[in-house]
C-alpha cells in the first residue's frame, strides 16, 4: 500500500484518532469530562447535579477507582472531581492535574451536594447527560457514541450546540469500513515509519510505564505479579503478566496515563504490552516493533468496529487476540498465519462477558492474551478451527463479522441481565 492509495491516509487517521492518552478508566473520565464542561457552561459551582446514564456507563463506572480522588469509586466521585478540578480542554486527561486541596474539596462537595443518578434506556450504549444547577440557572451537557463526543450543550433552555447526528455520532470519526486484515498487513508492511512514529512511540512509552508500576507495587488483585510468581518467567507468561499488570494499576486508581485503543485503556495496554515483550525477548528492531504494533492496534479496532465500544462482550478479548496477530507479524509470519491466529483465538474466548471495569479485568486480559498466543502456536503446529465449527466463518472477515454480530446483537439480553445484577 503506497501513499497514493486512498486507504493509506485513512489508516493513519484511524490510528491518530484511537491511540490517544487517557488517565483512568475511560467511562468515569467521560463523566468527569461532561461534568467539567457543564460547570464551565454554567460558570458557577453547582449546588445540585443530575446524571442520566446508559446502562453500560453505569456498569463500567460502578466498581472502578477514579484517579485523583483518594481512592473513591463510582459515578458520583467521577462527576464531583470533574466539577471541582476538571479541565475540559484536556478531554480524557480532564482530571490529570488535581491538587491535594482539590481532592479534599471534592470529598467535601460530595458530602454536601445532592447528586442523583438515573439509568436511562437509550439507543447508544455510551450515553451520558450531566445537568448542573445553581441559583436558578442550569446547564446540560450530553456525550454520546464515544467518550469525548459532545452532542448537546444547553444553558437555561437555550441550545448552545446541537449535533445533528446524535444517533450516529461516529460520523465524526474516519470511516472504519476501509479496514480489513489483508489491508492492515499491507499497510504495516509499507507505512512510512515517520508517519506513525509519534503515535506508536507514545503508546510504547506510556503503556510500559504503567505496566512496570503494576508489577512493582501493590495494585488490585496483583494478577501480573501472581502470574510471574507461580507460572515462571517464560516470554509467554511475561507477555500476559505485563499486560495484566498495567490493568492492575489502572483499574485501582493509578494516576499514570495510558494510550487507549477503541476507547479503552485496558485494550490499549493489551494490544501493546505482549508485542513489546516479545520484541524485547527476541531483540527485534524498533522498525519491526512499530509495524507489529500497527497490526495489533488496527486488528483490534477492526474487530471493535462491528462490536461497538461498549457491550456485554469483553473488549480485551479483541485486544488480546489482536496482540497475538502483532506477535505473529513481529516474528515474520505471513498474512495466512496471522489470519488463522486471529480466527483460532477469537473463537476460543469470545464468551467472556464484560461486567464492568474493575480489578478482575486484569485476569481477563491474561486469559485473552493466552488464547491469542495459543491460537498462533496452534496454526504453527498445523492445526486450526475449520469453517463451520461454531462461529468460524469461511474466511477471517466472515469470522470477524460473526463475532461482531455476537457482541453487538446476540449479547444484548446478556448485557441487560448483567446491568440488572450489578444495580440491584
Amino acid at each position: 500500500m503506497n501513499k497514493s492509495d486512498f486507504r493509506y491516509q485513512l489508516y493513519i487517521n484511524i490510528l491518530k484518532e484511537e491511540l490517544v492518552p487517557a488517565m483512568g478508566c475511560t467511562e468515569p473520565i467521560c463523566l468527569a469530562y461532561a461534568a467539567a464542561k457543564a460547570r464551565h457552561v454554567l460558570n458557577a459551582k453547582p449546588d445540585r447535579v443530575e446524571v442520566l446514564a446508559s446502562g453500560n456507563i453505569i456498569k463500567n463506572v460502578k466498581s472502578v477507582i477514579v484517579p485523583n480522588t483518594n481512592g473513591m469509586k463510582g459515578i458520583k466521585a467521577a462527576v464531583a472531581v470533574g466539577i471541582i478540578a476538571g479541565n475540559p480542554d484536556k478531554a480524557l486527561e480532564v482530571i490529570a492535574n488535581v491538587t491535594p486541596e482539590q481532592k479534599k474539596e471534592t470529598e467535601t462537595y460530595l458530602k454536601s451536594t445532592p447528586i442523583t443518578v438515573k439509568h436511562v434506556n437509550c439507543q447508544d450504549q455510551l450515553d451520558v447527560t450531566i445537568i448542573v444547577h445553581s441559583g436558578g440557572h442550569h446547564a446540560d451537557v450530553r456525550i454520546c457514541g464515544f467518550h469525548t463526543n459532545i452532542v448537546h450543550i444547553e444553558k437555561d433552555d437555550e441550545i448552545l450546540f446541537q449535533c445533528e447526528s446524535v444517533s450516529k455520532p461516529s460520523k465524526k470519526l474516519t470511516d472504519r469500513s476501509c479496514l480489513s486484515v489483508a489491508g492492515i498487513i499491507d499497510f504495516a508492511d509499507s507505512v512510512d515509519i515517520d508517519d506513525i512514529k509519534e503515535t506508536i512511540g507514545r503508546q510504547i512509552q506510556y503503556n510500559k510505564a504503567i505496566s512496570d508500576e503494576g508489577l512493582k507495587n501493590d495494585w488490585g488483585a496483583n494478577i501480573g505479579s501472581t502470574l510471574l510468581k507461580y507460572y515462571g518467567d517464560d516470554v509467554k507468561v511475561r507477555a500476559r503478566a505485563r499486560a495484566a499488570a498495567g490493568s492492575d494499576a489502572r483499574m485501582n486508581g493509578c494516576e499514570l496515563p495510558v494510550i487507549i485503543n477503541s476507547g479503552s485503556g485496558n485494550q490499549g495496554i493489551t494490544v501493546s504490552m505482549p508485542v513489546i515483550t516479545f520484541a524485547e525477548e527476541y531483540k527485534i528492531s524498533d522498525d519491526r516493533l512499530y509495524r507489529a504494533l500497527v497490526v495489533s492496534n488496527l486488528v483490534a479496532i477492526h474487530q471493535k468496529t462491528r462490536i461497538g465500544r461498549l457491550s456485554a462482550y469483553c473488549g480485551v478479548v479483541s485486544a488480546g487476540c489482536a496482540a497475538a496477530c502483532g506477535i505473529a507479524y513481529l516474528l515474520g509470519e505471513s498474512l495466512n498465519v496471522i489470519e488463522h491466529t486471529l480466527s483460532n483465538a477469537v473463537v476460543t474466548v469470545s464468551g467472556i462477558i464484560c461486567d464492568g471495569a474493575k480489578a478482575s479485568c486484569a485476569a481477563k486480559i491474561s486469559s485473552a492474551v493466552e488464547a491469542g498466543i495459543l491460537g498462533y502456536y496452534m496454526y504453527k503446529n498445523g492445526h486450526q478451527f475449520e469453517a463451520g465449527d461454531g462461529i468460524v466463518g469461511c474466511d477471517i472477515e466472515d469470522t470477524i463479522n460473526n463475532v461482531g454480530l455476537l457482541g453487538s446483537i446476540g449479547m444484548k439480553e446478556t448485557d441487560t441481565e448483567i446491568i440488572d445484577i450489578m444495580t440491584k
